[in-house]
């Protein structure tokens, strides 16, 4: 816990424009089948542009984090994707909740197919807590960049709008569920989509408030 809240301080320094090392944010790794290491270049190109944008020092390749693993006391910003199952042991699900409760912060981007499974295992992490749509109001929708919609549409699958959900502890939002979205497959190299300019600099966009968020909310 202690090396998060130290990592966490540190990160706030871009906003007074001091220089400090890189900081590392991680992609993480579930059990369950499901594709985790899905939209392989999406953290980094959203990287690239907190850095050029926002001035963040974050390092320019993200790492990858089990659940189960100490290790994720060294991340700030986790970044959970796929299309599919998803299961957290017991052990895991302990270790995911003490890492939030210590001032972590899980982003979970439904890559179309999670939805079902990933909030059953949520629930194992906090079952006291419900997943709520978060207000077009909430300050994650207005750092730099100003969405007063919500989170934009990048593609279409079931003609359903685009949601952000949080999970709220003690006040804090310690995970954002960006659903219907595809907000990560914005931030993919244009070849691989062949998205319009427009959306993946709204995906972008709202990648970089996410991130602005975590590192000034805790």
């Amino acid at each position: 816990m202690k090396v998060l809240i130290a990592t966490l301080i540190i990160s706030a320094g871009w906003i007074n424009g001091l220089a400090q090392i890189p900081l590392k944010i991680a992609k993480l790794k579930y059990q369950g089948g499901g594709d985790w290491y899905a939209n392989k270049t999406a953290l980094q190109n959203l990287i690239t542009f907190c850095n050029k944008e926002l001035g963040m020092t974050l390092a320019t390749e993200e790492d990858v984090a089990e659940v189960g693993s100490p290790n994720l006391y060294d991340y700030p910003y986790l970044y959970m994707t796929g299309h599919g199952n998803v299961v957290f042991s017991m052990n895991e699900a302990q270790n995911l909740r003490n890492y939030l409760i210590g001032g972590g912060f899980l982003h979970v981007d439904d890559n179309y197919g999670m939805d079902k499974f990933v909030r059953i295992e949520l629930k194992k992490v906090f079952p006291e807590l419900e997943l709520l749509e978060l207000p077009f109001t909430h300050p994650i929708y207005h750092q730099k960049f100003d969405f007063p919609n919500g989170l934009p549409k990048i593609h279409e699958h079931d003609a359903k709008p685009a949601q952000g959900f949080g999970l709220f502890y003690e006040g804090r939002l310690v995970v954002f569920y960006s659903y219907e979205c595809d907000l990560g497959n914005g931030w993919e190299d244009k070849r691989i989509h062949n998205d319009p300019e427009e959306k993946r600099v709204q995906a972008l966009r709202m990648g970089a408030n996410i991130l602005s968020y975590c590192f000034t909310s805790y």
